[in-house]
C-alpha cells in the first residue's frame, strides 16, 4: 500500500472540510472523492479496517453490492468491523457507504460485470426474494425522493401541450411504449420516439415551444435519449425526464425531473418504480380529462366487445 497516500496539503484540507459538514451526501459526489477519503484515512485505520479499505480500493464494483456481513467474510473480519469502518469514513452506517459506492459505479458497470456481481449476491438469498425486496426498496425510496410539486407541474405541461413526444431507447423502450399506449387513449397528440434510432431527429423535426418532450432513461443512459433531450431543449420545448437521479445526464436538459429509483443487482434493470411513476402520470392526466376519458373508454368498450378483443367469460358461457 506504499503508493496509496499521494496527497498534497490542499487535497487533505478539502476532504476534511467535507467531513466536517457531517453530511453523507457530501462524500458521494464521485469516485475520486470517496477513493481519496479512504486513502486519507488508511494510516489511522485498524488492521481489520485496512483489509476492508484495500478490498474496496481494488474491487469497489463488487463491494458496492455486498452486505456488511458478506464484505466482512470476504476480507476476513467481523460484520461489526465493517460497520465501524463506515463510521470511520463519516457515514452514519454501512448502508450509507454502500449507497455511495453504488452511486459511484452504477453508470459504469457492463452487463458482464453485472452478471458476475449478481452471481455472488444471489448466492446468499433466493433470487425471487432478493428481487422483490429490491423493488420494494426502490418504490419506498422513490416515494421519498420524488417532488410532488414537480410531478403536478409536469402533468399541467402535458395537458396544455400542442404535441407530446415520448422518447426512450434500450430497456427504457418498454416504459415509453407503456406510457404512450395509455396517454394515447386519453389524448390525441401523443407521439412515440423509441425505434429507428437513426431517425430520432427526423421524428423530432417539428418540435417547438408549445410541445412537451418526455425522456425516459436509466443507467447505463442511452446517448440517443440524452441527445434528443438536448435537441428538444434547444428548440424551446418543455422537457420532462423520468430518471433515477438529479445527477442523471437526462436531468441536465430537463425543466421537470421525476425521480424513480432503479437500483438492481443484476444484468436487468429494475423498472418497478419507474413504471409506478408512469402509472401515476397516466392516472393524473386521466383525472384532469375525466369526461373525455370516460367517453373514450365507453366507445372503446363497445368496439372491444364487438370485435372480441377480450375474452368475455359470461358471453362464452351463455353461448
Amino acid at each position: 500500500m506504499q503508493n496509496i497516500l499521494q496527497f498534497n496539503e490542499k487535497d487533505v484540507r478539502i476532504i476534511l472540510d467535507n467531513k466536517a459538514k457531517k453530511r453523507d451526501g457530501s462524500m458521494q459526489e464521485n469516485k475520486q472523492d470517496l477513493m481519496k477519503l479512504i486513502q486519507l484515512k488508511f494510516p489511522r485505520l485498524s488492521k481489520g479496517q485496512k483489509l476492508i479499505a484495500e478490498y474496496i480500493l481494488k474491487h469497489y464494483d463488487k463491494a458496492a453490492f455486498m452486505t456488511a456481513a458478506k464484505l466482512g467474510t470476504t476480507v476476513g473480519v467481523s460484520e461489526s468491523t465493517v460497520v465501524r469502518f463506515a463510521n470511520e469514513l463519516g457515514y452514519s452506517g454501512y448502508p450509507k457507504l454502500q449507497k455511495a459506492l453504488q452511486e459511484m459505479i452504477k453508470n459504469k458497470l457492463t452487463s458482464v460485470q453485472r452478471i458476475e456481481i449478481s452471481n455472488d449476491y444471489f448466492v446468499e438469498e433466493n433470487p425471487l426474494k432478493s428481487v422483490l425486496k429490491a423493488d420494494m426498496e426502490n418504490l419506498r425510496a422513490t416515494l421519498e425522493k420524488i417532488n410532488i410539486d414537480t410531478f403536478d407541474s409536469a402533468v399541467d405541461e402535458i395537458l396544455k401541450a400542442k404535441r407530446i413526444y415520448i422518447v426512450g431507447f434500450r430497456s427504457s423502450q418498454a416504459l415509453v411504449e407503456f406510457l404512450g399506449f395509455y396517454l394515447n387513449l386519453i389524448l390525441d397528440n401523443v407521439r412515440i420516439v423509441s425505434t429507428g434510432i437513426s431517425d430520432v431527429f427526423e421524428k423530432l423535426l417539428r418540435v417547438g415551444p408549445n410541445d412537451v418532450v418526455i425522456g425516459i432513461g436509466f443507467p447505463r443512459y442511452s446517448t440517443r435519449t440524452i441527445d434528443a433531450m438536448k435537441f428538444s431543449k434547444s428548440r424551446g420545448a418543455k422537457v420532462i425526464t423520468i430518471t433515477d437521479s438529479l445527477l442523471s445526464p437526462l436531468a441536465t436538459y430537463a425543466d421537470y425531473t421525476l425521480i424513480a429509483q432503479s437500483n438492481m443487482v443484476s444484468f436487468v434493470d429494475s423498472l418497478a418504480a419507474p413504471l409506478s411513476v408512469i402509472n401515476a402520470l397516466v392516472v393524473a392526466v386521466g383525472l384532469n380529462e375525466k369526461d373525455k376519458t370516460q367517453e373514450t373508454f365507453r366507445t372503446l368498450e363497445e368496439i372491444w366487445e364487438e370485435h372480441n378483443v377480450y375474452s368475455y367469460k359470461n358471453k362464452i358461457n351463455n353461448e
